[in-house]
């Protein structure tokens, strides 16, 4: 015995330590190991990355994929390459690293890495879509993966905060892109060849000062669009990606036919009365939809509409500060969805322009379905009145959802389909598709006036005499 302790004691502790140390070496190896049979398994969250139409030049968003070592020990990847190299079209970054080759990333028993992916595309003397494609490829343990990737460029104009000083016409060869802002000038005129694309980034509003003449047909191939340049996923289908396009104070004789306006944060805004006889702004056979906040605007305007389809917006129409404003055969409606909730009426007029302040108001609405569903608003046309100066506000043949009585300050004369459902042909709004064509079996049908229009939004013969509700005509 030694100080209190016995050989066997020590022998006892000395062995029991040796068997924790091998233990934990045991663990730890196992913890370290990596697998290297070429049957070890990885997986990727996808085979190809896609990117809708990229402009050239301006690049895209940055998307990403997963890969995962699905196996109980650690994976080598001996190497990560973008195959095209410093020539690809794509930009890489592999677990936070940018490059074109990695070579020796580990990946834990059980987790994964990100690896992401840009495209920047350049000008080449394509017309039409091009698609620029390469590849990633991943090798371990003797194996490669490939990841696809996949995009389609478009060649484009480019205006940065740019000012039309001349009378001038965009012609159709190319898409445009508006970058910055795009400005009319007093005394000048914009035209816009039948089938041009024009495409917005987040910070290009169009403004007018001058005169735009936006003439399209009715075809696809010769309506003109106006969009914002976000066409990946999901910005695509996001509103409020653009600012949207302004009538100011001196602009004048604008006229815009067979126009797409789509996913803006405000449709066409017309402020202030117009300097001569005419209206300041007309609208025939447009589609204004997918808007954050008001897609039809006028403050104290002239606004003249045919044949238009307002859907699924803010504030489809938003009539404030009095003004002058005639809309036949529109039909204006919000269905709930995903991106934008129906929260307001489809219709607001006032003459208010602050406390104390009002202005005249004359707004006449021929042949026009107000409606929404999936939303707040029990009453889908909202009138506000103050003070003394004329007031008209007529709705004749009409199809609107109000659960109040009608207002004291509006005329309803004609037909008044009030809560009849319009019928429309087919809503889905998880696929995110809407025709707003009536059925055969709707109200709508042969419930108008004529009214000189001899043509619908699709440019279809509308019916001599009597006329349906709406921006399109039964056939």
């Amino acid at each position: 015995m030694i100080n209190g302790f016995t050989f066997e004691t020590s022998m006892k502790k000395y062995i029991g330590f040796i068997i924790l140390l091998i233990i934990v070496f045991s663990i730890g190896c196992k913890k370290e190991s990596f697998i290297t049979s070429s049957n070890a398994l990885l997986r990727t969250s996808t085979d190809t990355l896609r990117y809708d139409t990229v402009f050239t030049s301006t690049g895209s968003i940055t998307q990403s994929f997963k890969i995962f070592n699905p196996n109980n020990k650690k994976l080598r990847l001996s190497k990560v390459q973008l195959m095209g190299g410093g020539n690809s079209f794509f930009k890489i970054n592999v677990d936070g690293v940018a490059g074109s080759l990695f070579n020796d990333i580990d990946i834990n028993a059980n987790d994964s890495i990100y690896v992401f992916a840009m495209v920047t595309i350049n000008p080449n003397s394509n017309l039409l879509p091009f698609i620029a494609q390469d590849s990633i490829s991943i090798t371990y343990n003797g194996n490669t993966h490939f990841v696809q990737l996949e995009a389609y460029g478009q060649n484009a104009h480019y205006l940065r905060n740019a000012q039309v000083t001349t009378d001038s016409t965009w012609q159709n060869t190319l898409p445009i892109v508006i970058l910055g802002s795009i400005t009319v000038n007093p005394n000048v005129t914009l035209n816009i060849q039948k089938g041009t694309k024009v495409f917005f980034h987040a910070d290009a509003p169009m403004i007018v000062k001058g005169t735009l003449k936006a003439i399209g047909e009715k075809y696809d191939s010769t309506k003109i669009i106006f969009i914002g340049d976000r066409l990946d996923e999901p910005y695509k289908n996001f509103p409020g990606g653009w600012p949207g396009i302004y009538f100011l104070d001196n602009s004048t004789n604008n006229e815009m036919q067979y126009c797409i306006i789509k996913n803006a944060y405000q449709g066409t805004i017309a402020q202030n009365p117009s300097i001569n006889a005419n209206p300041k702004l007309i609208l025939n056979e447009c589609i204004l939809d997918n808007i954050y906040d008001v897609a039809v605007g006028g403050s104290n305007s002239f606004i003249e509409a045919n044949n238009c389809l307002i859907s699924n917006s803010g504030y489809n129409i938003f009539l404030t500060a009095g003004g002058n404003y005639q809309f036949t055969n529109c039909t204006v409606v919000s269905i709930g969805n995903y991106y934008l909730q129906h929260k307001y009426p489809v219709l607001n007029i006032s003459n208010v322009v602050d406390n104390t302040t009002n202005n005249s108001l004359n707004a006449v609405f021929t042949n026009c379905i107000f409606y929404g569903e999936g939303g707040l608003p029990e009453n889908e046309i909202n009138i506000k009145k103050q003070g003394t100066t004329p007031f008209n506000v007529i709705f004749n043949n009409t199809l609107y959802k109000l659960k109040d009585a009608e207002p004291a300050t509006a005329s309803f004369t004609g037909n008044k389909l009030k809560n009849a459902a319009p019928e429309f042909d087919s809503i889905n709004i998880n696929n995110r598709y809407y025709n707003f064509h009536l059925r055969p079996t709707s109200v709508a049908i042969d419930k108008g006036t004529n009214t000189g229009l001899l043509i619908d939004l699709d440019g279809n013969n509308r019916n001599v005499g009597i006329t349906d509700l709406g921006c399109y005509e039964k056939q």
